[in-house]
C-alpha cells in the first residue's frame, strides 16, 4: 500500500484517506501531528467486539482499560498498556467509532526512540478528509475492506516525496488523558501470524 496525494493505492484501487494535520514529515516527532515517511509493517489489528464482528482471524479485541502510552519519558512509550496508568496515554476503547477497527504499524516500535512519535495507526476517519494526529484514516467500509486484504508482507509506504504535504488543519481525533493511580502495564502481544509483537521489557 502506497500513500499518494490522491489517496492510498492498494490492491488495484485508490482508497480515499486522511493523514496527519502536520502533513508528511521525514523528521517525525511526538505531538507534531505528522504522518511519518517510511516503509511501515502492519504488525497487528485491534477491534471493538461490542461493535463489530472480528474483522480478520488475527484481530485482537480492545478491552475496557486498554490504553496506548504516548509518554516519551516512560519505558512503555509507544506500547499498549492497561489502566490505571498515570502517564500520558490515549484510550483505545473510545466513545466515538474512530478506533472500532485499528491496524497497527511498526513506526518507532517495538524499541521506541523517545520523542520520535507514537500510535501511528490506520483507523476510521472522523469525516472525509478530516486530519488526524499522524495516523492514516479511512471511511469505515473501506477500512474493513483493507483489513481483509492485508497479508503478511503488506507494508504501508509513505514516500519522502510527500513530505510537507498537508490535508486540512485542526485537532486530530486521538484523545489524551492522564488518570491517576498506580501503573499496571501490559505490553501489546499477538496479532499477525508468525509476527512476534512483544517487546522485551527494559530492566
Amino acid at each position: 500500500m502506497v500513500l499518494t496525494r490522491a489517496g492510498l493505492r492498494f490492491a488495484g484501487r485508490l482508497w480515499p484517506c486522511a493523514i496527519g494535520r502536520g502533513g508528511v514529515r521525514a523528521d517525525k516527532r511526538e505531538g507534531d501531528g505528522a504522518t511519518p515517511v517510511g516503509v511501515h509493517r502492519i504488525v497487528g489489528c485491534l477491534y471493538r467486539p461490542d461493535r463489530l464482528a472480528r474483522p480478520v482471524d488475527w484481530a485482537v479485541p480492545i478491552r475496557p482499560g486498554d490504553l496506548w502510552s504516548d509518554d516519551a519519558g516512560h519505558e512503555d512509550y509507544n506500547l499498549m498498556v492497561r489502566a490505571p496508568y498515570p502517564h500520558s496515554h490515549e484510550h483505545l476503547r473510545r466513545a466515538d467509532p474512530l478506533y472500532d477497527l485499528v491496524l497497527l504499524t511498526d513506526w518507532n516500535w517495538p524499541y521506541a526512540e523517545r520523542g520520535r512519535g507514537s500510535a501511528i495507526f490506520l483507523h476510521q476517519w472522523r469525516a472525509p478528509g478530516y486530519p488526524t494526529a499522524g495516523c492514516v484514516a479511512f471511511a469505515r467500509a473501506d477500512l474493513r475492506a483493507i483489513a481483509g486484504l492485508i497479508g503478511y508482507d503488506t507494508r504501508l509506504i509513505v514516500p519522502e516525496a510527500l513530505a510537507g504535504n498537508a490535508r486540512g488543519a485542526g485537532p486530530g481525533p486521538e484523545s489524551r488523558a492522564r488518570p491517576a493511580g498506580p501503573a499496571h502495564v501490559r505490553p501489546y502481544s499477538a496479532a499477525m501470524p508468525s509476527v512476534n509483537c512483544r517487546r522485551a521489557r527494559r530492566a
